[in-house]
């Protein structure tokens, strides 16, 4: 395992483990698993963990907290996040805190970020007292670190960046986001400003790992052999200006895989044609997928129900693979929920109430980007198919 340093002088692994998406079963987090996954983590070398309040509806924090016990906690660094839209008056951020704390099994946190700030979020906060909060908890050793992660415009990412003795900041970072959100431009002016940088989604939710003709015959041009996934995490790896990549690991492979790359990835180490050959495969991922969706689910639940991720990932997979008619089959599918509620999730339920463009990072204008789903995915022919389906469904059952 690699190590970079924080600005305070932290030795933290290259690696970060993302608790956004533990393995699931059941309905609800695979405890047994997910404990076991970290532990081997930490066993060979990852030493910062990052969680936050609203992960698994909560509960991510909690399973983390068991995860640390029996020694692993004196062993890692834990990072967790103050949910800034859910803060209505200064008392809520300490309540916030104390909770966390005791979902963690912890005295201390040891970087605690300001979660999801925009523009507006950090003006509404800042209102409230955050600056007073972040002193007052370091001061009595509740945090240690004070950061904060971003989801805004460019434009406003210096003013956050400034506006507080920050020890990091945690940004989206990938191939594809190099001017979305802080971007390019962000990443090096919070490194300027001497802040550690923790680089989320570079693997856009999974999205940069998925196998599609095109794609994949431009990596294979390359006379070195390697998989999407560590091609991506190379390439943020590549910035000198990076402390920390997180990664959220839900599988035994991945996490062998992502350790392996980690025990290798140094800073300016790809050469310019490897540099290039990433820029092509970029620009070809721009041109066929169709909606930035990280799949991340902040925007859910959707009260019409649509079932907003699994939408999108539909429709990016059809247009990704070229076979949209399977792409339409697959999505009435899946989104009729044949298993479980019963209760239909499709993009034409959207009433365009906009709740969820309130509470989406990429921004995304999802009433509208619904109703082009609807439109290319949507019809009665492959509706009424699956009706046929959920009766023959619901007959066998009963």
């Amino acid at each position: 395992m690699l190590y970079r340093k924080m600005p305070n002088g932290d030795e933290l692994s290259i690696l970060g483990y993302g608790c956004m998406r533990f393995p699931m079963r059941d309905g609800g987090i695979d405890e047994p698993r997910a404990i076991a996954q970290m532990r081997s983590a930490i066993d060979r070398g990852v030493n910062y963990l990052d969680s936050a309040w609203p992960y698994h509806g909560g509960a991510s924090e909690v399973v983390l907290g068991k995860a640390l016990r029996d020694g692993y906690r004196d062993r890692v660094k834990v990072a967790t996040k103050l949910p800034s839209w859910m803060i209505q008056s200064r008392a809520d951020m300490d309540r916030f805190l104390n909770a966390q704390l005791q979902k963690l099994g912890t005295d201390h946190i040891d970087y605690y970020l300001v979660h999801s700030l925009m523009g507006p979020t950090w003006d509404a906060i800042y209102e409230k007292g955050i600056l007073d909060f972040l002193d007052a908890a370091r001061r009595d050793g509740r945090i240690v670190n004070a950061g904060f992660s971003y989801h805004g415009l460019e434009r406003d990412f210096s003013r956050v960046v400034d506006a507080y003795p920050w020890v990091f900041c945690q940004i989206q970072y990938n191939y594809l986001d190099t001017h979305a959100q802080a971007g390019t431009a962000g990443l090096r002016y919070a490194a300027s400003r001497g802040l550690g940088v923790v680089v989320m989604e570079p693997l856009r939710g999974g999205n940069l790992t998925q196998p599609a003709p095109a794609i994949d015959a431009i990596w294979n041009e390359s006379p070195i052999r390697r998989t999407p996934a560590e091609w991506a995490l190379r390439w943020v790896w590549n910035h000198p200006e990076v402390t920390v990549v997180l990664s959220g690991m839900n599988d035994e492979a991945q996490i062998d895989e992502n350790i392996k790359v980690a025990s290798t990835a140094l800073s300016n180490a790809l050469t310019q044609d490897e540099l290039d050959l990433v820029d092509r495969v970029a620009g070809k991922y721009h041109s066929l997928l169709k909606v930035g969706c990280t799949g991340c689910a902040y925007c859910m639940p959707c009260p019409s129900d649509v079932l907003i991720p699994m939408a999108f990932e539909v429709y990016n997979k059809g247009h990704l693979f070229g076979k949209m008619e399977d792409a339409k089959f697959g999505y009435a599918l899946h989104l009729s929920r044949m298993i479980g509620s019963g209760i239909p999730g499709y993009a034409s339920q959207c009433t365009a109430c906009g709740a969820c463009m309130d509470k989406c990072p990429q921004q995304l204008p999802i009433p509208d980007l619904l109703a082009q789903v609807e439109a290319e995915l949507e019809g009665p022919d492959i509706l009424d198919r699956v009706a046929r389906l959920r009766a023959i469904f619901k007959n066998k059952a009963t």
